[in-house]
């Protein structure tokens, strides 16, 4: 495992807290997230069910969401945690939703055991419906 900066350590060690705060009596998979903004700030968030499950909020979105309402709008990390031993990537709708504030950032994926494997966010969304000024500098690379 490689070794972590202390603000990576605090991102993965909140995700992991925002986990035990999941809200899933429907699916009993709990998810945890926590975003690191660019101005160093930490903000987590858990998934929330809903009997009708469309409304349900994935993790992702509700750390963001945590963040943005704080006045952010800029972020280089992200880190995900879920009960499973196998590292999981967003779904399509949490992908989406965080490129509307930026696609170059790094993605933490956390299994069970506290073992995490990073990637760029980047090549998880190969063609992106982003803001316009995203769309263009994707096109240049």
């Amino acid at each position: 495992m490689t070794e972590l900066s202390p603000t990576i350590r605090e991102l993965i060690d909140s995700c992991q807290k925002a986990k035990g705060n999941a809200y899933c009596p429907y699916s009993n998979f709990r998810v945890g997230s926590a975003v690191l903004t660019e101005s160093g700030h930490i903000f987590y968030g858990s998934n929330v069910e809903n009997a009708s499950y469309g409304l349900t909020i994935c993790a992702e979105r509700c750390a963001l969401s945590s963040a943005i309402c704080q006045g952010h709008r800029k972020f280089k990390a992200i880190a995900v945690c879920t009960d499973l031993e196998e590292f999981k990537a967003p779904c399509g709708a949490c992908r989406q939703f965080i490129i509307e504030f930026g696609i170059d950032l790094d993605y933490y994926m956390v299994n069970n055991s506290g073992e995490f494997k990073k990637m760029d966010f980047a090549p998880l969304v190969p063609l992106p419906f982003a803001p316009e000024s995203l769309q263009q500098s994707q096109n240049k690379v």
